[in-house]
């Protein structure tokens, strides 16, 4: 009998199957079948963090006040309406609540049916709750935020026994302009409503509200390309108008580039960026024009700092004459990084095929990443092969514990990595 499909059984004998499969695994005991992937490698995530999965932790809720100002500042709050209209017709009627959460896991927004918002309330999950995988085990918000993936976790394939009467199916929400985690919308309710074409659904919806996201930035992008046009007509030099994002409305004298990279804190004056060299940023409108600096400046040894520490915001710092300046990376980014700074002496786009899919033959894919990563790092990588600059800096910080490494990654490469050191590696 396969439980990686519990609704094709009867779904109390389903749920007594995940039982005992989780309790085997807790007490390292060998089981009859074992947990879907995607649980299995969250229980082993939580067990590392030291959950409690007799004992549930409550975290302490925001107050009133941080959430309002949480809710004011997420960009989630502008496809309300689309996850309320694709979610709550049914979830009412199919006794499930709607919960949404931020990037921190923190819940921001939760209705639906009101017998089980108070069983939600029995279990922790209230507005201003952090369900954090790490903090409260495997469930619906927590584990679609590390996996960067829509998953259903029914009955007792929550970590934490007390979950285990209930059935979650989560979609992390992505910020469409650079992949950026901004929460996830999840649909939860007492493990008898549970149906296989749930996660689907909530996904759908999620893609919904993803693409609303897009429909807004393109609308704010024309506003500043209409503000930008008169202003670069009675300009001259090289220069572009960007948003607060660094997205491109207007370019004059530079090759168009979608998305230039900004100062981590942007602010009027001089700066250097990767896309232009040294410049001068000054506001418009919701945005700045970026204007280049027409003198000749040295180009001194740069320092790079990759942080893949943090388990959904990876970064690369760059620091060099001019200052410095950093930028989020995308989970695909992020694995190239590292594996660029593994091999300083450069790899091939067939190489690196191999390491990211297995297959060298996928070197398309691999020419199309590296080229979105020289928009904003093409001054210090090489080609033929591909690899960092020889005066370059390089040192990658690498969680403490190598499990952690991209723990979204399948990749074969990062997953060989999971067995390197830790901490801070320079690779000279």
């Amino acid at each position: 009998m396969d439980v990686s499909r519990p609704a094709a059984v009867d779904t109390a004998q389903a749920a007594r199957l995940v039982s005992e499969v989780r309790s085997a695994r807790l007490a390292g005991q060998r089981t009859r079948m074992a947990p879907r992937p995607v649980i299995g490698q969250s229980w082993e995530r939580v067990l590392r963090s030291g959950v409690d999965p007799e004992h549930g932790f409550r975290s302490g809720l925001l107050p009133r006040e941080e959430v309002a100002r949480r809710r004011e500042a997420s960009p989630l709050r502008h496809v309300l309406p689309v996850l309320r209209e694709g979610l709550l017709s049914v979830t009412d009627v199919a006794h499930h609540i709607m919960v949404v959460a931020d990037e921190e896991g923190r819940v921001l927004w939760r209705e639906g049916n009101p017998a089980v918002l108070r069983k939600a309330d029995g279990l922790g999950f209230e507005l201003g709750a952090d369900w954090r995988e790490d903090v409260v085990g495997t469930n619906g918000v927590g584990t679609p935020a590390v996996v960067r993936r829509p998953v259903q976790i029914f009955g007792s394939e929550h970590f934490v026994r007390e979950h285990g009467s209930w059935t979650c199916a989560g979609a992390p929400l992505t910020d469409p302009r650079d992949g950026r985690l901004l929460g996830v919308v999840d649909v939860s309710g007492p493990l008898e409503t549970m149906h296989p074409a749930t996660v689907a659904w909530v996904d759908a919806v999620a893609k919904l509200a993803e693409a609303k996201l897009r429909e807004r930035h393109l609308a704010s992008l024309e506003r500043l390309r209409a503000v930008a046009a008169p202003v670069l007509a009675r300009l001259d030099g090289r220069m572009a108008v960007v948003d607060r994002n660094g997205w491109t409305a207007a370019v004059a004298g530079l090759p168009y580039a979608p998305r230039m990279t900004l100062p981590k804190s942007p602010s009027a004056g001089r700066h250097r960026l990767p896309a232009v060299g040294v410049c001068s940023l000054e506001p418009l409108a919701d945005g700045w024009l970026v204007r280049a600096v027409e003198e000749s400046v040295p180009h001194g040894a740069a320092r790079i700092v990759l942080d893949l520490t943090r388990r959904r915001r990876w970064s690369v710092t760059v620091s060099g004459d001019a200052g410095s300046w950093t930028r989020e990376l995308s989970p695909r980014h992020a694995e190239l990084l590292y594996l660029l700074a593994v091999h300083r002496s450069g790899r091939s786009a067939a190489g690196l095929a191999e390491d990211l899919f297995g297959d060298p033959a996928r070197t398309v894919t691999v020419r199309a990443e590296i080229s979105r990563i020289r928009r904003y790092l093409g001054a210090f990588l090489e080609h033929r092969p591909y690899r960092f600059r020889e005066d370059a800096e390089v040192e990658a910080l690498l969680p403490d514990d190598p499990h952690d490494l991209l723990p979204h990654s399948t990749t074969p490469a990062v997953a060989q990595g999971r067995g390197r050191p830790v901490g801070r590696e320079r690779f000279a």
